[in-house]
């Protein structure tokens, strides 16, 4: 079963704010989102895009968190890479997830989410969600996650459905 609360990580993917050119809006979107629902936040943490995702990635599940969320480098720009770098280490993908956070910006007139290639999925014990890279589209994520996101946490670590009958 899950700990009492969740832990989770946000990675920040933006090889310009890694660089110190901007300044991070989305990651503490993030962070303030989950840290509403009751789960421990670390970060963000800050990668370059590429191949540094994939590290951070595999520093949070070493790390022991039950969830890692990323925001960033899941558009169509040649250095937008986070979806490639988080199939490298997960196991299963759980694509309801990004289609619901797609679903949800088209829905509420935002018409770029439709070029979003964001995935999500389980390394082992823990869930990767890659969520956009903008204020309003880390908003959205959690917004998307929040009725269900620590049933979730709880379903990866072996609880069941509860039965009302």
């Amino acid at each position: 079963m899950i700990k009492v609360t969740p832990r989770a990580l946000v990675i920040t993917v933006s090889t310009r704010t890694a660089k110190g050119e901007w300044e991070d809006r989305s990651g503490p979107v993030l962070v303030e989102g989950l840290t509403a629902l009751g789960i421990a936040v670390d970060g963000p943490v800050v990668a370059s895009d590429g191949e540094p995702v994939e590290a951070a990635l595999r520093d949070g599940i070493k790390g022991g968190y039950e969830l890692i969320i990323t925001t960033g480098g899941t558009g169509l720009t040649p250095s937008d890479r986070t979806p490639e770098m988080t199939r490298r280490v997960i196991d299963r993908e759980a694509p309801g997830i990004a289609e619901a956070i797609r679903a949800y910006g088209l829905a509420n007139g935002v018409a770029t989410a439709a070029l979003s290639r964001a995935i999500a999925g389980l390394a082992g014990e823990t869930l990767i969600v890659n969520a956009p890279g903008s204020p309003g589209g880390a908003r959205d994520a959690v917004a998307v996650m929040a009725p269900w996101l620590v049933h979730a946490l709880e379903q990866v670590h072996g609880s069941d459905h509860s039965r009302t009958e």
